[in-house]
């Protein structure tokens, strides 16, 4: 089973940038978007890919947040949101429960300059880990999405620089261990050990050409599907928006 993940920071505008023909190619099982920012019918008029049943959990707010599943297995059933009001209303998870384990899409909340929306993060990275530990009592779990995080100094090409700052500060990273701790593994490490490989730069200063960037974008698995672990990757090479894919293959 493939799955990828991608957030293409705007639905709307990714259409224009290839996002079809990137869908099309990848022959991917399961797809997650994240930042859609855009409703159901704000997209009616568009030709999917065929074979994917579609799944939208749009934000309350207006081009805001969002996130959409596209899966060619017809889940056994879909949940929005992860059982808290505040964060459900911004669209950050979707759910699909297939035969052998749950694939969940999130979209973390970013702390916001000057750490304003920290306690806000916080509770979601601990709402989030209770949820799919409680799915995992049934299945095992994959989740898969914009994490907003970089958790060790090798996921960021200037370390120093950001230490405290937004995607990098001790709190977050915290959270982050807490997921690690509970018997997740962070997909890609099983594979690539080294430095260099992101999945989100800013577009100031030509960060992109220069791979000045963040690994903030994550394929996350129960640790009974080690095992069934067979490759994990970044698409640093597609554009269409200021993160690139990444996915994970399972047996």
């Amino acid at each position: 089973m493939k799955m990828l993940s991608w957030n293409v920071n705007g639905v709307r505008a990714a259409l224009g940038k290839g996002l079809l023909d990137w869908m099309t190619a990848s022959a991917a099982d399961v797809i997650f978007l994240q930042e859609v920012k855009a409703l159901p019918g704000d997209v009616q008029g568009v030709v999917w890919p065929k074979g994917y049943d579609l799944f939208w959990n749009s934000a309350e707010k207006k081009g805001y947040s969002g996130t959409a599943l596209f899966t060619r297995d017809k889940p056994l059933a879909v949940t929005k949101g992860i059982g808290l009001p505040a964060h459900d209303a911004e669209g950050r998870a979707i759910t699909a429960e297939l035969a052998d384990c749950y694939v969940v899409g999130v979209y973390v909340p970013n702390a916001q300059p000057e750490l304003a929306r920290i306690d806000f993060r916080q509770e979601w990275d601990r709402a989030l880990l209770a949820y799919v530990k409680q799915l995992e009592k049934k299945k095992p779990v994959v989740f898969c999405g914009d994490l907003n995080v970089a958790h060790e100094e090798i996921d960021l090409a200037r370390p120093k620089e950001n230490v405290g700052n937004p995607g990098f500060s001790d709190q977050e990273r915290a959270g982050f261990r807490d997921f690690i701790d509970a018997g997740f593994i962070d997909t890609f490490r099983q594979f690539e050990k080294g430095p260099g490989h992101y999945s989100w730069w800013t577009y100031r200063a030509g960060a992109r050409e220069r791979n000045i960037g963040w690994r903030i974008d994550y394929c996350m698995a129960s640790a009974a599907l080690k095992t069934r672990l067979k490759r994990a990757w970044i698409e640093p090479n597609v554009k269409g928006s200021d993160h690139c894919p990444v996915g994970v293959e399972l047996k």
